[in-house]
């Protein structure tokens, strides 16, 4: 892959051991890849896989509780085989006779399709109970044989056989009979969708007059329904998408389980309906099958699934993100879901600051993934900011030499790829007293507003989305917002828009909250919905570290490891701060120092001796020692006057007074001094 030309960094690459070698790397290149599911051995050997495979099924409980919701599965297939759509018939015969008030022939002619469907009705059950009866006896009499003629053996084949069956019955995605994906062990809620029953749930919303239906119900093969009519009167579809929550109310389900579209004209509604939850049970991400480079530019990365079961793909081209949400309300793995997929797509230049100083982000600097990463420091942000918009300008004057407006994909390489800064808990920067406050978030503003072309991008992580956390130059910027559980309807309009709330976007009405459902918004992709990230832990099960080795294989194979490449943001930081943040810094956990590919022999020599005092200190358990003890420590042919000469040139100074324990008052080095030195070789 080609990349931008910069001058030749002073500062010498520092060679990265990220992943141990394999046998076999990521065929082609990856714009041949692009997109496409390429297995390679080297991603799991079989004992890694059968270790996956016993923690998977450790943390599903041996799968005892999905064994109980197959069985429950299979007794809801026999109910729905029992009536076989004949009630809705009969129903809708009801209806229609209802309907037929004064036309004596019609209705003469409904009443004897009633009766004909409630006959139809009896025959089908007295012969589907029938069946059932043949079919449970023969089983019955088959399993007594096999357990009272078969031994022990057979009884264990029969047992594993019965809980094997409601595994596999109650796995997710397991369908009922109508198709319908099930959620855990909810039952289907059995309204019929009829015109009547639409009629009463509008009228209830407060629309007065009668609706007229274009398009009947029509169940789908995944069991939802779609009802298309017309509003009362003068009513429309916007007035009714605003009261969600209550038509799904008076349609006796969760608003999570219905959808109003418009279609057409501005009264006209598209209806959409689900007995089923779709939002109860976590999913996997699909980043986990993944085994090629994915392209974020233009198919998007999968981060969550919307209340019509449909996978939620956000491009990374030409939107900045805010991600927002109260403690524990999911904004983490949601962000992450983002991040990951960004990763996987070497383009990408991942910066990322630290909300913390956890290690929540340290599997992309431990797997020399992130070009830059560092833990809170304002200065250093504020330092970052100007590096990006000094970037921008560069960028800005290439794409003028290529006549393009902004980056495409056949222009991200000639730019430098496309730069990603994540800033997780963005109020430790924008909270009213935080140090350089002002300057950070102008610098904030102006890279919303005026980067994104040049291909600079930023996914704001916030549990305070507060108008003085989020100003509205900045937020308004951001034109994908997630917002999941907040405490007020004001926090969900920070982050989703002034009357969002007002339109029946709330984040702050989710009840009961669940972790990583949000609602999500995003103009370009054409998204106004509710929508769950997928489950992607990091913590129990290393997941996030897992994919991160496959996206330093991609890089690797790019040329686009951090610290492999000429990377003019970090060499920028660098000369400003003196300090590098390239993968994590030297040690890889966030915290800035000097490479040590930047430290002459000399200096290497100095840091080793300085390293070997304190271990000598360690070994004799106190924070003071002399020449002697520690360079006998030490070894390797080390002396004493060597060692003084090597402490004063490292910086430590000469010997002084120092207090020992049997000894009295005697020339030596005290253990701050040596730390400080250090220190300073370190840049830290």
């Amino acid at each position: 892959m080609s990349t931008a030309t910069h001058p030749q960094s002073t500062v010498e690459r520092p060679t990265l051991s990220i992943v141990k070698d394999t046998p076999e790397a990521v065929e082609g290149t990856v714009v041949e890849h692009r997109g496409e599911t390429v297995r390679q051995p080297w991603i799991e050997s079989q004992a890694a896989r059968l270790e996956r495979a016993k923690r998977h099924a450790l943390g599903n409980r041996l799968y005892v509780p999905q064994a109980g919701r197959g069985y429950a599965n299979l007794a809801r297939r026999w109910v729905d085989g029992l009536h076989d759509d004949y009630p809705q018939m009969i129903q809708s015969a009801r209806t229609a006779l209802k309907d037929a008030d004064g036309d004596v022939s019609e209705e003469s002619k409904l009443k004897s399709t009633v009766l004909e469907r409630r006959a139809d009705y009896r025959r089908h059950k007295l012969i589907y109970s029938g069946k059932t009866a043949a079919w449970g006896s023969a089983t019955t009499v088959g399993a007594a044989v096999g357990v009272a003629t078969g031994g022990l053996w057979v009884d264990l084949a029969l047992a594993v056989a019965g809980y094997v069956t409601g595994v596999w019955q109650g796995r997710p995605g397991a369908r009922t009979a109508s198709g319908a994906a099930l959620g855990a062990g909810t039952a289907e809620l059995g309204m019929s969708l009829d015109d009547e029953t639409i009629q009463k749930a509008v009228n209830e919303c407060g629309f007065r007059g009668s609706i007229r239906i274009v398009q009947p119900t029509q169940t789908s093969p995944d069991g939802s329904s779609v009802t298309v009519f017309d509003m009362p009167g003068a009513s429309t579809a916007a007035e009714l998408k605003k009261k969600l929550a209550s038509l799904a109310a008076a349609l006796g389900r969760d608003v999570s389980m219905v959808d109003v579209t418009k279609t057409g004209a501005e009264g006209r509604v598209s209806l959409w309906m689900s007995d089923m939850p779709p939002f109860d049970a976590p999913r996997p991400s699909p980043l986990l099958d993944l085994r090629g480079a994915l392209d974020a530019f233009d198919s998007g990365v999968p981060v969550a699934w919307n209340k019509r079961g449909a996978s939620v793909v956000l491009p990374i081209n030409n939107s900045s993100f805010v991600i927002a949400g109260g403690t524990r309300s999911g904004k983490g793995v949601g962000a992450s879901n983002l991040v990951v997929g960004a990763a996987m797509d070497p383009r990408i230049n991942l910066r990322i600051v630290a909300g913390k100083e956890n290690g929540e982000w340290n599997a992309y600097a431990t797997a020399g993934v992130a070009s830059t990463y560092f833990k809170p420091s304002p200065e250093r942000l504020l330092a970052l900011l100007k590096a990006l918009l000094a970037d921008k300008n560069r960028r800005e004057r290439t794409l003028d030499k290529l006549s393009k407006s902004k980056v495409t994909t056949d222009t991200i390489d000639k730019v430098g790829g496309i730069e990603l800064l994540v800033i997780d808990e963005v109020a430790t920067y924008s909270r009213p007293g935080k140090p350089l406050r002002d300057e950070i978030l102008e610098a904030l503003i102006e890279l919303s507003a005026l980067a994104a072309g040049a291909g600079i991008l930023m996914v704001l992580i916030t549990q305070y989305p507060e108008v003085d956390v989020l100003p509205a130059a900045l937020a308004m910027n951001c034109t994908t917002r997630w917002a999941m559980k907040v405490e007020t309807a004001g926090q969900s309009n920070a982050i989703l828009g002034g009357g969002a709330s007002g339109m029946g976007r709330d984040s702050s009405k989710f009840d009961p909250p669940i972790p990583g459902l949000g609602w999500l918004v995003n103009g370009f992709a054409g998204i106004t919905d509710l929508a769950r990230s997928y489950d992607l832990d990091e913590d129990k099960r290393g997941e996030i570290s897992e994919l991160m080795v496959r996206a330093a294989k991609l890089r690797e194979k790019a040329g686009r490891l951090a610290g492999h490449w000429d990377d003019p943001i970090e060499r920028m930081l660098a000369k400003e701060t003196g300090l590098s943040s390239v993968a994590g810094g030297p040690e890889r956990n966030g915290y800035p120092g000097r490479m040590l590919s930047a430290l002459s022999p000399e200096q290497r020599m100095q840091l080793d001796a300085l390293r070997g005092c304190l271990v000598a200190m360690n070994d004799l358990g106190r924070d003071a020692a002399q020449l002697g003890e520690m360079a006998a420590l030490i070894g390797g042919g080390m002396t004493p006057a060597r060692l003084g000469e090597v402490l004063r040139a490292a910086g430590a100074g000469g010997v002084t007074k120092v207090v020992i324990e049997g000894a009295g008052r005697v020339n030596g080095y005290q253990r701050a001094d040596i730390k400080d030195a250090m220190d300073l070789l370190e840049g830290n």
